[in-house]
């Protein structure tokens, strides 16, 4: 049996990969000599490197960078086999669990750590840079990335202004004479699974700004400032970044990648899809199990196991989907490509009990699926 295991994360507690393991655990009690093939599909957000890496080999990097407040830390992101290519987490230098509740205020938050990831990547020869730009802290727009490659960001006075979206309102030109110069080399592709533009009702701060610390009144001041930063990159280097799909991302990373980098905002499922020859193994399949924390109405709308879904309804396999919970609506997503539809907890559990015992409790749910399909071709 070709069995093929496509989850994505179960968040706040196992990453892709480590679903993967923990899925092949329980496929092992009742088929140990089963083909067994994982991709991991983290798409952009948390263990997106760590996916990447599972799926398609490759090297793990660590530098010194800086936190979203300019403290030093070190930071993870990797190299893929070909020695082109890294994948990089916007989260691991920018992101918004590096801080305490208590620090996080996305006025003076910068995503300059990311820069720093960047430019790590490129002095090592990397060429092609894939970076997942979910669980952001910031706010900035991705001049704090810019600043890490070489743009600078001057007042009035031609002085450069302090990190942070609080800071925007300051900005009156964009040197772009000393930007790195291997950046133009290089080929940027984003992974961005929002569709939220930079600025408005729908946009990085009004969407994203509170769960980054913002009141209200912050939320305003972010968001006129992020406009305030569109128009002078329409001025100062000609790309239109105000209407932009997904331009809202981690508080108008996407924004900043384009515009400072030349980069393409790609759906992360996409990406990851393609790199990692993910249509191709579903076709060789027999099984296929996909899955994420918890499944339901919303799934369908773009999430992971719904697009490994898609995969196997177009070639015509089964796709099992195993979630943490099932949520309300979780029975529309038989018409999108999935076969059945399980939940983890085998009895009462509070939250945390779940949390802790998702391991075993994967395991043995896919046992128990297995069991049946081992039935169903006995008979």
């Amino acid at each position: 049996m070709n069995i093929l295991l496509a989850p994505d994360s179960f968040k706040d507690c196992l990453s892709a990969t480590e679903v993967c393991r923990y899925l092949d655990h329980g496929i092992r009690r009742i088929y140990p000599h089963a083909e067994i093939k994982s991709i991991p599909v983290a798409d952009g957000g948390e263990g997106f490197v760590s996916a990447m890496l599972t799926a398609l080999g490759g090297t793990e990097i660590t530098c010194p960078v800086r936190d979203p407040l300019g403290r030093k830390i070190h930071a993870s992101y990797g190299i893929l086999g070909d020695k082109q290519t890294a994948v990089i987490e916007m989260a691991a230098a920018s992101g918004i669990e590096l801080l305490k509740p208590d620090e996080r205020n996305p006025l003076v938050t910068s995503t300059f750590g990311t820069g720093l990831l960047m430019r790590d990547a490129i002095e090592r020869g990397c060429r092609k840079l894939i970076i997942g730009i979910g669980g952001s802290a910031t706010n900035d727009g991705g001049t704090g990335m810019a600043k890490a490659l070489g743009y600078r960001f001057l007042d009035h006075n031609g002085e450069e202004i302090d990190s942070g979206g609080g800071n925007l309102n300051q900005l009156a030109h964009i040197d772009h004479s000393s930007v790195f110069p291997l950046l133009k080399e290089t080929e940027i592709r984003t992974a961005c699974d929002v569709t939220n533009p930079l600025t408005g009702k729908h946009g990085a701060a009004a969407v994203y700004g509170p769960q980054k610390g913002a009141p209200p009144e912050m939320v305003a001041i972010l968001d006129q400032n992020l406009e305030h930063l569109a128009q002078i990159i329409q001025r100062d280097l000609q790309v239109d970044v105000l209407k932009l799909v997904g331009g809202g991302a981690a508080g108008g990373l996407g924004a900043g990648l384009v515009a400072f980098s030349d980069a393409r905002l790609q759906a992360g499922f996409d990406i990851v899809k393609e790199q990692t020859g993910l249509e191709k193994a579903v076709q060789q399949a027999d099984i296929i199990l996909t899955g994420e924390g918890k499944m339901d109405h919303q799934t369908k709308e773009g999430k992971t196991p719904w697009g490994v879904a898609q995969l196997a309804l177009k070639h015509s396999k089964p796709c099992i989907g195993v979630a943490g919970s099932l949520g309300e609506g979780y029975d529309e997503l038989y018409e999108e490509g999935f076969t059945a539809l399980f939940a983890l907890p085998n009895g009462p559990l509070s939250l945390h009990e779940s949390l802790a015992q998702a391991p075993q409790l994967l395991a043995d749910t896919v046992e128990q699926i297995f069991r049946i399909i081992r039935m169903t071709q006995r008979g």
